[in-house]
């Protein structure tokens, strides 16, 4: 995995320095909320309804061991004992104090993390295939290239102020494990006459006005690589809305001008900043590519497993997934325990988790985009070992992809800007499908929830997707059916009328139900829903 260098530690202590000193001055007074909310938006720190919120960038979802730790430590020392994974990759910390967070940064940047351009109007995390460098099925690992972007992203002069934040997934497989066409800019990697190129796709996003990004270019060689997303940000920068929050993303000024008006311009675009020679020479993606060699796997390992304990091969089958080196393979770790609340971990169970990277997976740990994390690189024959270590850390769920899989955003438990609370309804869909036997019944299934319509908990792309609305001064649950963020993209649409908290957990049930009934051997939820189409799914709901 990368490792800073000079450059990089510079820039993370000079901006710890200025952050600090802008801290001291809101502190004593000197500087009020209003002046205060921009510079701190800068670093990651937010306001919420109880405590400041403070988001942690884990670039590309990567990770080791050490760094995990830190992050463990952390939540031990400044926040309340845990740790919120999010769907983009990165930590949250939910009830910090503002006079401790420049020590929070001081420490972070110790193990080279930090919180920069987690918030604002600029280039967010890059976020990637929680399996690369592991995926049996993708033509080269994307890290570097999601490397390459994030050196090329932070602190970009022109694309700092954007008219709105801005997000960018890179992908190397045809199966799309991160939501790639529901990006600002979504990159899958891929080969054409023996030269690895990037597909271009523009336009994606969720919240108000959720929208599939449009394919702007098939193939965009290595060396115009960064030239062409400089021209896509440009021609974004140029017309994208200021005067409108709710318009401002580029998903907008595509619906608006049309995906080839903006093809058009950003290959117009494209010729004048090919002639500014930013793109880097081979020799430096190499140096970066060299820090994600793949690691020292040994050979001629056995592929057989004891599946004599039967919950052992229940979670193999749910949560374990095949590898591109024979005798090893990829293990998930799911953070959603039926009472618990996605994405979060205690502490110690942060800790268990850095210890298993560290023994088990090459000191490598991932961040999925579905709130789960992943030891990339697990021996076969360790799998036993590492699966009763998660047994007693309470993180061996075997409901990867399960409808216990969910998906929330904090909601209103934690968010200023939410209308509803996500969490207690998680843990209630969670308890009524607690039965293992009657997840794996019901197959795939891929339930999301949001608090708000700004869809942190990416409820259009769900399976089965909930959104939480105000209905004057009611938390009230709309239910969505049909939604994918996978390679075969789709949003969900709204079945009809919402519901209270305990009915929309009785609609869902009424819509397995109904799955049940009509399904074909084989077909997952979303499939069947495609075939049969939404009304008799609304005549289980509504009667």
């Amino acid at each position: 995995m990368y490792k800073y260098d000079e450059y990089d530690r510079s820039i993370v202590e000079g901006r710890i320095a200025e952050f600090s000193d802008q801290v001291a001055r809101r502190l004593s007074g000197q500087i009020t909320e209003d002046q205060f909310k921009p510079l701190r938006l800068m670093n990651g720190l937010y306001l919420q309804l109880h405590a400041y919120m403070l988001r942690v960038a884990v670039p590309y979802g990567t990770m080791d061991s050490r760094q995990m730790r830190m992050l463990g430590h952390i939540a031990r020392t400044y926040d309340r004992g845990y740790g919120h994974f999010t769907t983009r990759q990165n930590l949250q910390f939910n009830w910090i104090k503002l006079e401790d967070t420049p020590a929070i940064l001081r420490e972070l940047a110790t193990v080279e993390m930090h919180a920069i351009q987690t918030s604002g109007n600029c280039i967010r995390n890059i976020s990637s295939d929680q399996y690369a460098g592991a995926a049996a099925d993708e033509v080269t690992d994307p890290r570097p290239w999601a490397e390459l972007l994030r050196q090329w992203s932070t602190f970009h002069p022109e694309f700092t102020y954007l008219p709105r934040k801005f997000k960018i997934a890179v992908i190397a497989a045809d199966e799309d494990r991160a939501a790639m066409r529901l990006h600002d800019i979504g990159l899958q990697i891929i080969e054409r006459d023996g030269k690895l190129g990037a597909a271009v796709y523009v336009g994606g996003g969720m919240g108000r006005t959720p929208m599939i990004a449009s394919l702007i270019r098939e193939f965009v060689p290595f060396e115009d690589f960064v030239s062409y997303l400089e021209a896509c940000l440009r021609v974004y920068n140029r017309y994208g809305r200021r005067d409108n929050i709710y318009k401002a993303r580029i998903k907008i000024l595509l619906h608006e001008i049309g995906a080839d008006e903006y093809r058009r311009q950003v290959e117009e675009e494209f010729v004048a900043v090919k002639a500014l020679g930013i793109d880097p020479p081979q020799a430096e993606f190499d140096r970066i590519a060299a820090h994600f060699a793949p690691p020292a796997f040994e050979q001629g390992l056995p592929d057989a497993l004891d599946r004599s304990d039967p919950d052992f091969a229940v979670w193999l089958d749910q949560n374990v997934k095949a590898h591109k080196q024979p005798g090893y393979a990829i293990v998930n770790i799911s953070l959603k325990p039926t009472k618990g609340i996605p994405g979060d971990a205690t502490a110690d169970q942060i800790d268990r988790m850095a210890a298993l990277a560290d023994r088990y997976s090459f000191d490598e740990l991932r961040v999925t985009h579905a709130q789960n994390i992943v030891l990339p690189h697990v021996r076969k024959a360790d799998l036993y070992a590492v699966w009763q270590q998660l047994v007693e850390a309470g993180l061996a769920e075997a409901n990867l992809d399960l409808i216990g899989d969910i998906i929330a955003c904090p909601g209103l438990d934690y968010c200023s800007l939410a209308n509803a609370r996500s969490i207690p309804l998680a843990q209630k869909i969670a308890g009524r499908f607690a039965d293992l036997g009657r997840q794996r019944d019901l197959g795939e299934l891929k339930l999301k929830i949001s608090g708000c319509i700004n869809a942190c908990g990416h409820h259009h792309a769900g399976h089965i997707g909930i959104l939480g609305v105000d209905r004057k001064g009611t938390e009230n649950f709309q239910l969505l059916l049909g939604g994918s963020g996978a390679e075969d993209v789709s949003l969900g649409k709204i079945t009809g009328p919402g519901f209270s908290e305990d009915g929309v957990v009785d609609a869902i049930e009424r819509v397995t139900d109904r799955y049940l009934a009509e399904r074909h051997e084989g077909e997952r939820f979303v499939d069947t829903y495609r075939r049969i189409g939404m009304e008799p799914f609304k005549e289980a709901i509504y009667g």
